[in-house]
């Protein structure tokens, strides 16, 4: 599912759920949830989250975006550096502020380390 379908959607609660899931329920009943099921030699988790996630309820969902990358955002240090990594960046604005979550995924390049978004 991509995850523009929240665009236009009125979140009525946003909860994060451990390093590894954040949920999305809306007016109208329907729940989403970005997530990762973990594996073996593998690690995704939300390594950021800048801004309000209770600015996400209440109001129409403007930009709902999704981008990835392989490369460390600027200025980010890592303890080691993994065999493989995936950065995947989500981004959310309604009228009354914008939320950009960052997650992180690193493996020994044989394992997925894509994020989910699916109906919960």
């Amino acid at each position: 599912m991509d995850f523009s379908t929240l665009q236009g959607k009125t979140l009525t609660k946003v909860e994060q759920i451990g390093e590894d899931v954040l949920r999305f329920e809306c007016e109208g009943g329907e729940a989403y949830q970005l997530y990762h099921n973990q594996d073996c030699c593998e690690t995704v988790v939300i390594d950021d989250i800048s801004g309000d996630l209770q600015d996400l309820v209440g109001s129409p969902i403007l930009l709902a975006e999704e981008a990835t990358s392989e490369d460390d955002p600027p200025g980010y240090k890592h303890e080691y550096q993994p065999e493989s990594q995936t950065w995947t960046f989500y981004k959310l604005r309604t009228i009354k502020g914008s939320v950009d979550i960052r997650w992180h995924g690193s493996s020994n390049g044989y394992y997925s380390e894509s994020v989910y978004f699916d109906a919960a």
